[in-house]
């Protein structure tokens, strides 16, 4: 068993390179080497255009990009989201951009996403909140309860989907080394 942190991450590192992939059991949204699907006007919860419907694709054009559809902000998707949040912070001379699409028409979302974001200090990342299903030109899997997709040149470079608990701390950190990969290779 891969016990450090460190070397959890350089194991996945040679994975990744090696072709394996680590993510969940399902297919969701666009995949690698294809192109991301265009723009979708969620609402912004949190960063400059809170309040307003206002496209995070848009926004970020062909800049390196961490994206996250989930249909619920779970504990787990909390800390991913906190990761990527810091990663994006720590990459702005890369230009690194990150936003998050919670799926869900849920009561009382809009102001549970502000208290998360405030509590967690997620400044970096955009919370928005689309309808369920997500935008359907992304073809997210009904079976999938996240997606994330790391873009450049609006270009997937990964894809990783994930059912009902299949997103963990090493998942995280596949996420991560797939991040850190595609910023070191533009």
């Amino acid at each position: 068993m891969i016990r450090s942190r460190s070397a959890r991450v350089a194991f996945m590192v040679v994975l990744w390179a090696n072709g394996v992939a680590l993510a969940g059991s399902v297919k969701s949204g666009p995949q690698v080497g294809e192109k991301v699907p265009g723009p979708f006007p969620p609402l912004n919860v949190t960063g400059p255009d809170a309040g307003k419907k206002s496209c995070q694709y848009c926004k970020n054009g062909a800049r390196p990009v961490a994206v996250i559809f989930a249909r619920q902000f779970t504990p787990a998707v909390a800390q991913l989201v906190k990761k990527i949040d810091a990663a994006t912070a720590a990459n702005k001379e890369r230009s690194l951009g990150s936003y998050v699409v919670v799926c869900s028409d849920a009561a009382g979302l809009e102001q549970q996403l502000q208290g998360i974001a405030k509590l967690m200090q997620i400044q970096n990342t955009v919370l928005t909140i689309y309808k369920p299903g997500g935008p359907e030109r992304y073809g997210l899997s009904p079976e999938a309860d996240v997606t994330v997709l790391l873009y450049h040149h609006l270009t997937v470079k990964a894809n990783h989907a994930f059912k009902a608990d299949e997103l963990n701390g090493a998942a995280t950190d596949a996420i991560l080394a797939y991040l850190t990969k595609m910023l070191a290779d533009n």
